[in-house]
Parts: structure tokens; sequence; C-alpha cells
């Protein structure tokens, strides 16, 4: 069981690059889908925070969780759709992956913890791998210096995640720290949302995205985290770039050039290298 809820997160997380382009084509910008992403997830845990009643926070952890909503929210989900829109979802979805190698870099930085030789590998083999995905390209596939640059900042986000919850938030459930990180990450991006009448197609792929591919995907992530060691959960969730190609194929004929899926492979090995570390 606890594979099966780990591969369903990350199925469901692969699924944000396709399903966002399918907001996209509805006349929807990067931003709105970030927006609207964190709102409807947001009343999903808050209304399973008040279920399970872990709603209270530390007064001293007020501004962690008001930083963690601005850079883990708004700026995570709206990075990652720019990448998206700028290079295609397959792209956007190995470059998030890069974010193995931030947390190695921050922990040394920011938390003291020695970067050893297997370390070290990671960080080299995801710096050669995002080089050869940014000269490779690929049919569908545009590899633009804005594409690197909000894939990468997605990565560099997504580490953050890790940061965060070593240095201020081990005591809350994910349901509480949502409670209060999701509206204002969503209230940090709607100077850039314009509102405008939302197709059907628009409405069911925003809904897709805020309630299987943000909740219900945390929510199979930490199921499976109770079942099985944290390496292992790590290791299986490296199915998410794998599942974004494969319908970012399916839905828009998006294929990576071969030197590019090399370096998506070099990415996805420096992963397993830096859990197994």
């Amino acid at each position: 069981m606890g594979y099966l809820y780990l591969l369903l997160a990350a199925f469901l997380w692969g699924l944000i690059g396709p399903v966002s382009r399918l907001a996209f084509q509805e006349g929807l910008t990067p931003l709105a889908v970030a927006f609207f992403r964190a709102g409807i997830a947001w009343v999903f845990f808050g209304l399973h925070a008040l279920l399970l009643r872990q709603v209270r926070v530390e007064r001293r952890d007020a501004l962690p969780l008001l930083l963690f909503g601005l850079v883990g929210v708004s700026l995570f989900y709206g990075s990652y759709q720019l990448a998206v829109v700028y290079g295609g979802a397959a792209l956007a979805s190995v470059l998030l992956y890069t974010a193995p190698a931030w947390v190695a870099l921050l922990s040394l930085a920011v938390l003291k913890e020695p970067l050893d030789r297997t370390g070290l590998l990671a960080v080299a083999l995801t710096l050669l791998g995002v080089g050869l995905m940014g000269v490779g390209g690929g049919s569908g596939v545009r590899v633009l210096s804005l594409a690197l640059f909000f894939g990468l900042l997605s990565g560099f986000t997504y580490a953050l995640y890790y940061i965060f919850g070593k240095l201020y938030l081990p005591r809350y459930a994910t349901p509480t720290l949502f409670l209060y990180a999701l509206p204002v990450g969503a209230l940090g991006l709607l100077p850039w949302v314009e509102f405008a009448p939302l197709s059907p197609r628009a409405m069911e792929a925003l809904l897709f995205l805020g309630v299987f591919s943000t909740y219900g995907a945390y929510l199979a992530y930490y199921a499976g985290l109770k079942r099985l060691p944290a390496t292992r959960a790590s290791v299986v969730a490296t199915l998410e770039p794998v599942v974004a190609n494969l319908f970012a194929f399916l839905l828009f004929r998006e294929v990576l050039s071969l030197w590019a899926y090399l370096g998506a492979g070099l990415v996805l090995l420096a992963v397993v290298l830096t859990v197994r570390r």
C-alpha cells in the first residue's frame, strides 16, 4: 500500500504540467492557474485541518509561515506554471527535479550539513544534465532562457520546502501548514490575476489541479511515507517527470531530443544519489 500511495502521488504531480497547458488553451494565464490551484487546495486543506482540530500555530512561527506561503506557494507555483508555458510540460517537470541538488547546497549553507563526494557528484550531474537539456531541445519543446530560468527557480523554491520544514515546522501536521500558507501564497499571486468568466474545460482543469494534484497528491504522499522509509519514498516520487513527459507527448506531442533525454536521465540519477546519501 505504501508504494501504491506514492505512485498515486507521483502520478498526480506529474499531471500538473499537462493539465495546466489545457487551462492555458482556455485563455488562463500561468499565474492565474497558480492562483486558482492554491485557492482551491486551501479550501480542502482548511476543512481537513478543522475536522482534525489542528488549526493552532505558535506566534513565533507566524513569520516563517508567512514566508513559506510567499516562497513555497506564490513563487513555487507561479514559477512552475511559467516554466510550463515557456518551455513545455516535459522540460518543466525535469527542471523541477533539480531540487535535490539545491537541497544539498542549501543544507551546506544554511544547516551546516557537510557535502560529501556523493553530494558533490549529484550536484555536478544536475548541472551537466541541465546543460544538456538546454542545448538539446526537442519537438514541441521550446528551450528558451526564460524556460530554463523559471524551471530552475521552481526547483530551487521546491527545495526550500525541506529547509523550512527542517528549521521551523517539524511539529505541525500538513493540513495545518497549508491552512495558513496557501491563502498567503494565493494573495501573493493575486496582483497578476485578471478575473474573467471561466469555460467548463478551464474549471475542470483548475479543479483537478487543486483537488487532485495538490490536496490529494500530498495526502497520498504522506500516507505512503507512513508505510515506507523516506529514502524509498523520494526515489518512487521521481516517477513524476516520467508521467509528465508521457502525457506531454500524448496530449501535445512534446518530445525531447536525445541529448535532452540524456540530460534528464542525469538529473534523475542525481536525485537517486542525493536521496541515497
